[in-house]
């Protein structure tokens, strides 16, 4: 069985090889055309994050009740290459936002359908299977349709900020 202790040893050599590139359009293209879906450590962090969530130790915390979830699984240390992993689970057919944050150091998302037309959008747009990867200060609603998907994102020092105003409210 894959626990979060397999999930972290998968991530290592993966947060190393990444570890001094920076979020943004060229790294998330790079992402998508050398770590997506058919390499082995997509399908390897995919099959260990879609057990996590089943086994209820990935996106295991309500945000806003059972179809928006997340979890921090680990914390940045010098192992991680000073990333920090979470996993957010979220499903809805319409679409539906959540938490409005910012990505003070970027962010290196992998997204994880569970349902054949869920699409995470982010700040470039929607995305399947596959990643994204926004910008240092970069901020917005993670938003879902077509279904279910896992998010399992690594935060640079594990910077992610949630007291920011989004500028419909401003």
């Amino acid at each position: 069985m894959d626990s979060t202790q397999s999930l972290i040893e998968r991530s290592i050599p993966f947060l190393a090889e990444i570890k001094n590139r920076t979020a943004g359009e060229e790294l998330e293209v790079w992402l998508n055309e050398n770590r997506g879906p058919g390499t082995g450590v997509w399908d390897d962090l995919a099959r260990i994050t879609r057990g996590g969530v089943a086994d209820g130790w990935a996106a295991n915390i309500e945000v806003d009740g059972p179809n928006y979830r997340r979890s921090r699984i680990a914390e940045p240390s010098e192992q991680l290459s000073y990333f920090s992993i979470t996993a957010v689970y979220m499903n809805s057919v319409p679409v539906y936002r959540g938490q409005y944050h910012q990505h003070p150091y970027g962010e290196l998302n992998m997204v994880v359908p569970l349902d054949p037309d869920a699409l995470l959008g982010g700040p470039r747009g929607w995305q399947g299977a596959g990643w994204t990867a926004p910008d240092p200060g970069s901020h917005h609603y993670p938003e879902v349709k077509g279904g279910a998907v896992i998010a399992l994102f690594y935060l640079p020092a594990g910077r992610i900020s949630y007291d920011i105003t989004p500028p419909d409210q401003q």
